[in-house]
């Protein structure tokens, strides 16, 4: 009977999963040789998400987009936890593939989350699932950002390491504004290429490893505390620009995206404190002290690149709370064949 009320009980609900994007600001050791490499610090940002609804089937059912990979990630932890029936799938939005901004992980956690709620699992850490799914193989950022949003830093991967430990979350100044510039002609290296990408790179030199982790801890995080963006700021370019000139070599110069290098200097002309690229990006970034100069610096880039249609320009902020997860009775299905739908 318990078992009989809890199977009524799943039919009977949704489960919703907003997971947001991220930035990823950085890597703090390309060498290792302290026995831990790679580490990394990246922001939970608005505006841009993944948003998914979870109902119960009896198989795998999926709408929307990115189908293959979703059924993936659902076969695998319904395998995994020996669930016995499926789940209907609503991808109602997605994070933008292969820019920069996570949308891999965020998938792949919206959707294990999700059918853990739904079928009550006990255990739906997003560490947890995280290690199941594969993700976090360099990073542990984008884990980060779904449990906690904010500003993370993850401590990288040692020789037991299965998802890079996060060893510092703080909330980011709120009223602190971001712009994001997207090139929809251009993707990040992603899959093989990145693999390969990553074996062709040098050992970083110790000597600069020590600077990003300098820059992180003594700079960055306090200005952070202390909520000053120009000190923030400073030290995310800094990071950014020896980042940026350690991977050129596998990215074809300091960014993916040719656009980048002129809009970022147009941007930091009118008061951006901080610029770069997330990640393999194309997808740039500029950090503002307040929305007034940032919505100005905004005006000016559209106006100034409004003949490239293939460039968007989006204002944004920090993303302080984690992935919400919110659940909810499912409304019956109305059967009726005198029911007319119209495409409003």
């Amino acid at each position: 009977m318990v078992k009989d009320n809890r199977k009524i009980n799943i039919k009977s609900k949704r489960v919703n999963v907003r997971a947001p994007a991220r930035l990823h600001l950085g890597f703090l050791d390309m060498s290792g040789d302290l026995g831990r490499k790679f580490g990394s610090i990246g922001l939970s940002i608005t505006n841009i998400e993944t948003s998914i609804t979870a109902s119960y089937a009896d198989d795998i059912d999926i709408s929307g987009i990115f189908l293959e990979r979703a059924e993936n990630y659902a076969e695998q932890i319904l395998s995994h936890f020996g669930i016995d029936g499926g789940v209907d799938l609503s991808i109602h939005s997605t994070i933008p593939e292969h820019a920069g901004l996570g949308s891999g992980t965020q998938l792949s956690l919206a959707i294990a989350s999700a059918i853990c709620h739904l079928y009550e699992l006990p255990e739906n850490r997003a560490s947890y699932l995280a290690a199941i799914l594969h993700r976090g193989a360099r990073s542990g950022i984008g884990v980060g950002a779904f449990m906690n949003g904010g500003f993370v830093v993850d401590g990288g991967r040692g020789e037991k390491t299965v998802i890079p430990p996060i060893i510092t979350h703080l909330p980011f100044p709120q009223h602190w504004r971001i712009i994001l510039i997207f090139d929809d002609e251009v993707k990040g290296i992603n899959g093989i290429d990145e693999r390969r990408a990553f074996n062709q790179l040098p050992k970083m030199k110790r000597e600069v490893s020590d600077s990003l982790c300098r820059l992180t801890t003594m700079q960055a995080l306090p200005a952070i505390i202390e909520q000053d963006c120009f000190e923030f700021g400073a030290a995310i370019t800094e990071i950014q620009n020896i980042i940026g000139d350690y991977f050129s070599i596998a990215q074809g110069g300091r960014y993916a995206s040719k656009f980048l290098k002129p809009i970022l200097k147009t941007i930091s002309k009118e008061g951006a404190t901080g610029v770069g690229q997330s990640s393999w990006g194309p997808t740039g970034f500029g950090i503002f002290p307040n929305e007034t100069i940032a919505f100005q610096a905004l005006k000016k880039v559209r106006n100034e690149w409004k003949s490239e249609s293939r460039l968007r320009f989006i204002l944004c902020e920090a993303h302080n709370q984690k992935a919400k997860i919110s659940i909810s009775k499912k409304e019956p299905t109305i059967n009726n064949k005198n029911v007319k739908v119209e495409n409003l």
